[in-house]
């Protein structure tokens, strides 16, 4: 398995416009999921094509902004 830094230089090699202070703040898992998830989108699209959400995270996410 990849070490922090490692995911963070890999995240940032296909989203460049991802700060590493900002991936820092994620736990090693997410990170590693965030990385799964921008690999499959390098994928073409089509049938063969697919990404599985995780079982316990939510169909909807919302935010409410900060006031």
């Amino acid at each position: 398995m990849l070490t922090k830094p490692q995911l963070i230089s890999s995240i940032q090699e296909i989203n460049n416009s991802a700060q590493k202070d900002w991936l820092a703040m994620f736990e090693v898992s997410a990170l590693h999921q965030y990385l799964d998830h921008l690999q499959i989108t390098l994928e073409p699209r089509g049938a063969a094509s697919r990404w599985v959400r995780n079982e316990g995270s939510p169909v909807i996410v919302t935010r409410r902004p900060v006031i």
